[in-house]
């Protein structure tokens, strides 16, 4: 079956989309929600790379419910169809141990997913976005759970809003190892902050699971937050979209057409 998908994540903040052309992810495009009336374009334009090809299709998953309808507009403007979503119209790609797997987002479920299925063993997805996830799977690719944390955005909006003089300031890396001026020492708080949560994270889980899993980031600060550290096995800012394009493709397999 060669796959002809454009996948679409709603997150948060953003729209993320992806082309698969022939099973590779030929391009990707993210939209702020604040610049909403771009999406038409943008899915058009991802659209023609694979229109007329084998089983083109679109596939979705969000963790926004009041954007899926006006996605779902844009995508009959763009392509004449509904997309499939992931959890209702497509089945999730791996086993949720959580208590309420219905309740879990669907985002958590296939980052793990994607990273499993490159790394055939347990691992952890440190997810930073507009909220932190750090979750884990076991070596049987089952979701076990995870923390979820406010994002390095909630962060620092919070130190600003909340207090009477700290500034509203921009992430970046802290420059010297003491926070010398009150925006520097800012960001240690949060940056490193956010890394010794999730170091103390996986080590709970490695205890658990009994030897220290690989890790996988990705979101929009993972970058900032994780380049260069020895602890982050790869960071991947596509995951979600592989983890979508892997629950179509899997689905398809158990139910082909």
């Amino acid at each position: 079956m060669e796959i002809n998908l454009l996948v679409l994540n709603v997150g948060n903040s953003r729209l993320a989309m992806g082309v698969f052309v022939a099973g590779g992810l030929a391009s990707v495009k993210r939209i702020e929600h604040a610049q909403r009336s771009e999406w038409p374009a943008a899915i058009s334009d991802l659209w023609r790379q694979i229109a007329g090809r084998p089983n083109a299709a679109v596939a979705a998953a969000s963790v926004n419910p009041a954007l899926v309808a006006p996605l779902q507009e844009a995508v009959a403007d763009a392509a004449g169809m509904r997309p499939a979503w992931v959890g209702s119209d497509i089945e999730l790609p791996i086993g949720v141990l959580t208590d309420q797997p219905e309740k879990t987002g669907v985002d958590r479920i296939l980052n793990i997913a994607a990273a499993y299925e490159q790394m055939e063993k347990a691992c952890v997805v440190v997810d930073a976005g507009t909220a932190i996830t750090v979750d884990c799977c076991n070596d049987n690719g089952d979701f076990l759970g995870g923390a979820i944390a406010p994002g390095v955005g909630m962060m620092l909006d919070a130190l600003h809003e909340r207090t009477a003089t700290l500034p509203r300031v921009t992430m970046a890396v802290p420059k010297d190892p003491f926070g010398a001026n009150t925006e520097q020492a800012i960001l240690h708080g949060v940056y490193h902050g956010v890394r010794g949560m999730v170091k103390e994270l996986v080590e709970n889980y490695a205890t658990a699971l009994g030897r220290w899993p690989e890790i996988i980031a990705t979101g929009g600060d993972a970058q900032a937050l994780f380049d260069g550290w020895e602890l982050i096995h790869a960071i991947a800012p596509d995951l979600t979209l592989y983890g979508i394009a892997l629950a179509y493709v899997q689905h398809h397999i158990r139910h082909p057409l």
